[in-house]
């Protein structure tokens, strides 16, 4: 299974992004998915999941400025974001939870039972 992303880049403040991530090389389609980011020298915080059923969560530090959504399919998450600013500069990473029952993503909890993508860089600047 491999999460392709796709998306990030350089703004300004006050600017916008949209991120994609899109599971391929499975037939399973994951419980939940969502997006965490890194800055170096911090540990990966949650950003946002959502469940196939639509229910969304957002980090604290993100709410009212992003907002995650999912295709028909279940397999591709978006992240809009908007009103970027400079602490939101970060490496997202996508994850995938391939367990229906569990609600580790949903409360933006890390695990290693996820499949995690590489990683699109995003750079805020003021």
């Amino acid at each position: 299974v491999d999460l392709v992303e796709s998306g990030g880049g350089s703004v300004q403040a006050g600017g916008s992004l949209r991120l994609s991530c899109a599971a391929s090389g499975t037939t399973y389609t994951p419980g939940s998915m969502g997006w965490f980011r890194q800055a170096p020298g911090n540990e990966r915080e949650g950003v946002a999941s959502i469940s196939r059923d639509g229910t969304a969560k957002y980090g604290d530090s993100v709410k009212g400025r992003f907002t995650i959504s999912i295709n028909d399919a279940g397999s591709t998450i978006y992240l809009q974001m908007n009103n970027l600013q400079p602490e939101d500069t970060a490496m997202y990473i996508c994850a995938a939870d391939f367990l229906w029952n569990s609600r580790l993503l949903s409360e933006l909890q890390v695990s290693d039972h996820y499949t995690w993508g590489q990683g699109t860089q995003v750079t805020v600047s003021s």
